[in-house]
């Protein structure tokens, strides 16, 4: 297999290096093309290369809403790019939500729904760096890519064969010791991109609403901090990752749980009838759960009961759980089971004092549709006919902020970035896809605008 290097060459470091910074400079210049689809990717590329700049990786367990203080910086710089643009209304709120409106341009008395779009300030805190250097590969020819030479980091295709289904594209990575945060900046740019175009085209369109929210990755933490009032829309759509084509309009409903249990200590040469392990209390807890219904064992709408922490000593011990399916009713039936098994263990272990703790987290956005509501998914599958993109609907294994919003009564589904491996070191974005995530978002305006059938 030929190896590929940043710009499509097998470069020394130093010349990568050099080679690197002057594409970053170029993405930064304000040159126009004769061509639109260039002028595009140009302006989709810078603008993705200034908000990964910002450091925005959540934190789990955080006490406050955004959890990290990068979050609030690139609010603050949308807000201002926003403003700049001539939104109405914009504002930064406490919790880092960002919101803000363009007024429609359509004739008095016209009627268009109004239409929101939501991405999330946060990137995932995947245990890698938490700041992304985002560096391009100009037209790929295949092969392994080297993501950095210094580190020896590499995008293998024997891992990641799916990278060569874009050989002569432009591929974005990070440089191997970060996810690239297309997850989810890569829709900030779709979205900013957007307003930019319909501005200076002086495009129709109706009220286009914008919210960008930090913490989504660690709970929908930012949508649940949107004051609708300012987001005061019929639908709204969220760009956030699945590849090319994909719609999702069906998400996990979610919840977590954990288990407290206070055991009782004493020293092991007169412990016999004292001593109660609440960490053997714990592992009483977790075998009388489904082994079947685990992540490793389900797919497509299949939900689980997730173990995904213990936490422990001789006095007390906690579990956590995860608890994922797309149907409410099995949704409900696990959480009541955890709850039974809870109650079977009071009975067995008297003298242990155990606590269940049980919080739900987000929502199936199918839940949310009705034949009333549904024209949003209808109208999404028609801007990607228009667009000449294969519409893929998947059932996700997961949720965005559109599964806590549509518990709002705001229908919102999801569509596509364009880019593959999230979460990982080896995440990408084509830019053909990219593109084609735009196109999207501009034919919704123009389909809600009336002015495409």
């Amino acid at each position: 297999m030929p190896r590929q290097t940043i710009g499509g060459f097998d470069e020394a470091p130093e010349l990568r290096s050099e080679l690197l910074m002057r594409q970053k400079k170029m993405c930064r210049t304000n040159s126009r093309s004769e061509d639109p689809m260039i002028n595009r990717a140009n302006e989709l590329l810078e603008r993705f290369m200034r908000y990964a700049a910002v450091t925005t990786q959540s934190e789990a367990g955080a006490k406050t809403v955004p959890s990290t203080a990068g979050q609030r910086v690139l609010a603050q710089m949308l807000a201002e790019e926003l403003k700049a643009l001539g939104l109405s209304d914009v504002e930064v709120s406490e919790y880092a939500v960002v919101t803000g409106r363009l007024p429609s341009n359509l004739p008095a008395g016209t009627q268009a729904p109004k239409v929101g779009w939501c991405a999330h300030l946060d990137t995932v805190d995947a245990e890698l760096s938490p700041d992304i250097h985002p560096q391009v590969v100009k037209n790929y020819q295949g092969g392994d890519i080297c993501l950095n030479a210094e580190k020896n980091l590499w995008l293998r295709v024997a891992e990641h064969p799916e990278a060569e289904r874009y050989v002569g594209d432009d591929l974005i990575l990070s440089d191997g010791t970060s996810v690239l945060g297309a997850d989810n900046k890569s829709a900030i740019a779709n979205i900013m991109t957007a307003l930019h175009i319909i501005v200076e085209e002086g495009r129709p369109h109706g009220d286009i609403y914008v919210a960008f929210v930090p913490d989504e990755e660690i709970g929908l933490c930012g949508a649940k901090k949107i004051d609708f009032s300012k987001f005061p829309v019929d639908f709204a759509y969220t760009i956030d990752s699945c590849e090319l084509g994909e719609i999702v309009w069906q998400t996990f409903n979610a919840g977590s749980a954990w288990v407290d249990i206070q055991g009782i200590t004493a020293h092991p040469m007169s412990s016999k009838g004292q001593l109660l392990n609440p960490i053997l209390v714990a592992h009483d807890f977790i075998g009388m759960l489904d082994r079947g219904q685990t992540p490793e064992f389900t797919e497509k709408t299949e939900g689980f009961v997730w173990v995904n922490g213990i936490q422990g000593g001789p006095a007390k011990c906690r579990v956590s759980l995860k608890i994922r399916d797309h149907s409410l009713k099995r949704y409900e039936e696990k959480k009541t089971l955890i709850r039974a098994i809870v109650d079977c263990l009071r009975v067995r272990y008297p003298r242990a004092k155990i606590n269940l703790t049980i919080e739900d987290v987000y929502g199936n956005i199918a839940d949310a549709i009705k034949p009333e509501n549904s024209a949003c998914i209808d109208m999404l599958r028609r801007a990607m006919e228009i667009e000449h993109v294969t519409v893929k609907d998947i059932a996700m294994r997961g949720g965005t902020d559109g599964s806590f919003i549509s518990t709002q009564g705001i229908p919102t589904p999801n569509y596509f970035t364009g880019a593959h491996n999230f979460h990982s070191a080896c995440e990408f974005m084509p830019m053909s896809s990219w593109l084609k995530s735009l196109a999207v978002t501009l034919r919704l305006v123009e389909l809600a605008a009336g002015v495409t059938k």
